[in-house]
């Protein structure tokens, strides 16, 4: 049975088919959820300045990235050659690894905020508290996302 393009297929696409193929259709919601995580991260209270650092960190690689090789992807740089293909299962392993840990630590941060609510400025810590509830839901869909992608891309890479 030949590989098709819908399901993992042998090849990487170039130019808008990049945005029609599966597991390449991805690149958008990544881009839209680590975008919401950068977002919200930068907005809200830094309970743990250390492991929020991290979460942006991840959050702007992991966008920067996926800008270059969607970028690198619509204009055709991998010109067919099969060896793009461990690159991009390696890349987003790692995503995932890294969006895995930032959503470990976005939730350890928001779960630290939620033991200040009492305090005197309860209704700013609030606030922040429901920004960082949204940051680590959205960082975990990232990761999510990542993990279909590079197990797709593994697939794409076993067909190869």
């Amino acid at each position: 049975m030949a590989p098709t393009a819908t399901s993992g297929g042998g090849s990487l696409p170039s130019g808008f088919s990049v945005l029609a193929t599966f597991p390449d259709l991805l690149f958008i919601f990544e881009f839209i959820f680590g975008g919401l995580v950068w977002i919200l991260v930068a907005s809200s209270k830094v309970p743990f300045p250390l492991a929020q650092g991290w979460v942006m960190f991840v959050s702007v690689f992991c966008f920067v990235a996926t800008t270059i090789l969607l970028f690198l992807y619509f204009i055709g740089a991998h010109g067919g050659d099969a060896s793009w293909i461990p690159l991009d299962v390696s890349y987003h392993m790692t995503a995932a690894l890294f969006y895995l840990s930032a959503s470990v630590l976005e939730a350890l941060a928001t779960i630290s905020l939620k033991d200040s609510l009492t305090s005197v400025y309860a209704n700013d810590t609030f606030k922040a508290y429901q920004e960082n509830i949204s940051a680590v839901v959205f960082a975990y869909v990232a990761t999510l996302i990542y993990v279909i992608h590079a197990v797709f891309s593994l697939l794409r890479w076993k067909s190869s």
